[in-house]
């Protein structure tokens, strides 16, 4: 078996705060350097920090939380495919996917190839899906979606129509990805995120197995 890629962004380094998000944030509250017996960091983030996943709570009344799936959810077959060039991805960029009911669909974009993905600033021009795109997936069932960027749709008027559609469909979201060194095809995705109790998100380590 050939080493996991890892395709996390680098929290601190890599990521980009959504506007609106509580910025990340780590303070050291002790330190050897000044005699303490350890070190002791303070972590602060928003729950959408970095490469996460959005479960339905985040738009869907009374939809799930994270905690309501098994480990086995976050554990899942995935394809990946590429959509280069400008505009968002749409339905027609994914028709040739070979992709079964409940596996995952990462889609890389311009967003990696241009360095977007890592440069830890919000960029509003990103790559997202649009509406049709979403439609796809939920026809075909997917258990999750994922993308190189902050969030899967860059929705300028405030109805976030692509997050709805999956979410209403339990297609889980992972947002945040770094997927420049990864080639297309088949993989196993391991994304768990931490046991929170009732959040709509969580940061992930995301990482890319032989499937």
């Amino acid at each position: 078996m050939k080493d996991p890629i890892d395709i996390s962004v680098r929290l601190g380094v890599e990521h980009i705060d959504f506007p609106g998000d509580p910025p990340f944030e780590v303070k050291r509250v002790q330190t050897l350097a000044d005699g303490a017996p350890a070190e002791l960091s303070h972590l602060s983030m928003g729950a959408h920090a970095g490469s996460h996943l959005d479960a339905p709570a985040h738009f869907i009344p009374s939809g799930k939380t994270l905690d309501a799936y098994g480990p086995e959810r976050f554990i899942v077959n995935c394809l990946l495919v590429e959509k280069f060039g400008p505009g968002p991805v749409r339905a027609e960029n994914l028709v040739d996917c070979l992709v079964q009911p409940g596996q995952a669909l990462l889609v890389m974009t311009e967003n990696s190839k241009t360095g977007r993905a890592t440069s830890g600033r919000f960029d509003p021009n990103f790559v997202g899906l649009d509406e049709s795109a979403a439609d796809w997936c939920v026809k075909q069932k997917l258990g999750l979606v994922g993308i190189d960027a902050i969030s899967v749709e860059n929705c300028k008027d405030g109805r976030f129509p692509v997050h709805n559609k999956l979410l209403a469909a339990d297609i889980l979201i992972l947002e945040g990805l770094n997927l420049a060194e990864v080639k297309p095809g088949a993989y196993r995705l391991i994304c768990l995120p931490l046991r929170l109790v009732g959040t709509e998100a969580s940061p992930v380590r995301a990482v890319l197995c032989d499937p």
